[in-house]
């Protein structure tokens, strides 16, 4: 089984290019939304698709079942699932192996790769926090929960600072915090939306815990009228590569590409739902990562350090270069699955 991922997110693109989208949609909550490819999903759909071309016009060339699965909803946790849930298991026949791979910031024309944890679990929250509102020239009379808030946000950052250990990793971000409507006006409530990354369980929980201890002891100190709210809003669990499909994958990967375009690296703190295939369907699975940025752009950036201004992922202006890139990616895919299809 090959699988791309195929939805995009909410973000205006700034790549300037001259097929940038300009696609507008629809949020849960019926706001109008900008809509761009700015994970590289639509690299990954065209990398499937080149790959299922390729084996289609090369049928008598090799032996077995190919299955190309593209799948909504990665960005929001539920894709998977839901394909899941829709009897997926039930329809299709159960593969030897689940094959998947994601461009990032890396140069182009490489690939990275490693066995065991590949990208972290991740826990995304909501937090509303409850004050008193009122006019803006009479603070005294009011709970601020936009100061609640924003002291809390203060606080938060000195989990991963000083409650874990060097040698422990953890990511907790403030991706939105939203209170009140006019300048003069103290609101009611503060809405206050994190997501956490971690590698490990007991990280996971630790940090989990300490996010609601500080919302609750930050709201108390306050003099809030009413506990906060913290509301689950989706978790990715970690995506683990099996050690000897993976060991299979990267052997036929250093014979095709070489062995300096295939490079073992770390665990990316990134997020997937690729993993619940696999773990679900009880097969070994394997994700890797391939480049989309410029070698040039790269190598001068790493020689200046300057790498951290190279747009990522989720960045507007992230956009991986065509040529390389996707040429890696369609092979890339063939490649894999030629490991398991009989010549």
């Amino acid at each position: 089984m090959l699988r791309a991922d195929m939805d995009a997110l909410p973000i205006k693109e700034a790549t300037g290019l001259p097929y940038a989208s300009t696609v507008t949609g629809t949020d849960p909550s019926g706001k109008t939304v900008p809509v761009a490819h700015s994970c590289g999903h639509d690299m990954h759909v065209a990398c499937l698709i080149g790959a299922t071309s390729l084996f289609a016009k090369s049928r008598d060339a090799w032996r077995g079942t190919l299955m190309a699965v593209f799948q909504p909803g990665e960005e929001t946790a539920q894709g998977a699932k839901a394909m899941i849930d829709n009897g997926m298991f039930k329809r299709f026949p159960k593969p030897h192996v689940v094959l998947g791979q994601h461009v990032m910031s890396l140069p182009s024309g490489n690939i990275d790769w490693r066995v065991g944890i590949v990208t972290s679990s991740a826990d995304s929250l909501q937090i509303r926090m409850f004050g008193r509102g009122a006019h803006g020239s009479m603070p005294q009379a009011s709970i601020d929960p936009v100061v609640m808030a924003a002291a809390t946000v203060m606080r938060l950052q000195t989990i991963v600072s000083r409650e874990l250990a060097a040698a422990e990793a953890a990511v907790v971000t403030i991706g939105s915090l939203q209170a009140g409507t006019k300048e003069n006006v103290i609101p009611d409530e503060a809405v206050i939306k994190l997501n956490v990354r971690s590698f490990d369980e007991a990280v996971r929980r630790r940090v989990l815990a300490a996010i609601e201890r500080i919302v609750k002891a930050e709201a108390a100190a306050s003099g809030a009228p009413r506990p906060p709210e913290i509301t689950p809003l989706d978790r990715y669990s970690l995506v683990v590569n099996d050690p000897a499909a993976s060991r299979r994958v990267v052997d036929a990967f250093r014979r095709h590409f070489s062995v300096e375009r295939v490079r073992e690296t770390g665990p990316a703190p990134a997020s997937e739902d690729f993993g619940s295939f696999g773990a679900e369907w009880h097969v070994p699975s394997v994700f890797w990562f391939v480049g989309g940025t410029d070698p040039n752009r790269y190598a001068q950036a790493k020689e200046t350090g300057q790498l951290n201004e190279i747009p990522t992922n989720h960045n507007p202006r992230f956009a991986p270069v065509i040529h390389p890139t996707l040429q890696t990616g369609v092979e890339a895919l063939v490649v894999a699955a030629r490991a398991w299809l009989a010549p």
